[in-house]
């Protein structure tokens, strides 16, 4: 009959041989800032509708952001990883695109 060791952070084989698990450390995924520029043509009505149909913003913030793009020229939409900032950011463009409006939205690493 084999002796079964168990370690503290391990399994063991039957032979009593002890295997140790490695603990991996998760690296936090890098945060993206999605950004909605200024331009002479989109209207404020159109861009107060983008943040709440595809950044979930109430028509408060939505305003709020949509009066930071006209004053300042560009504005925040909201923060998040790589791939769902890329994909807002496609979202957007071709909603603009589909209304005729020269939306231009960006996104970078915050």
């Amino acid at each position: 009959m084999s002796k079964i060791v168990m370690g503290q952070m391990g399994n063991s084989h039957e032979d009593g041989e002890v295997i140790t698990k490695k603990k991996i450390k998760l690296k936090t995924p890098s945060k993206f800032k999605v950004l909605l520029h200024n331009d002479d043509y989109t209207t404020m009505e159109f861009v107060i509708f983008i943040l709440q149909k595809l950044f979930g913003k109430s028509l408060d913030e939505a305003q709020d952001i949509m009066l930071h793009v006209h004053n300042s020229g560009v504005g925040i939409c909201g923060i998040y990883t790589k791939e769902i900032a890329e994909t807002k950011v496609a979202q957007a463009k071709a909603l603009a695109k589909s209304e005729g409006y020269p939306l231009k939205c960006t996104y970078e690493r915050e």
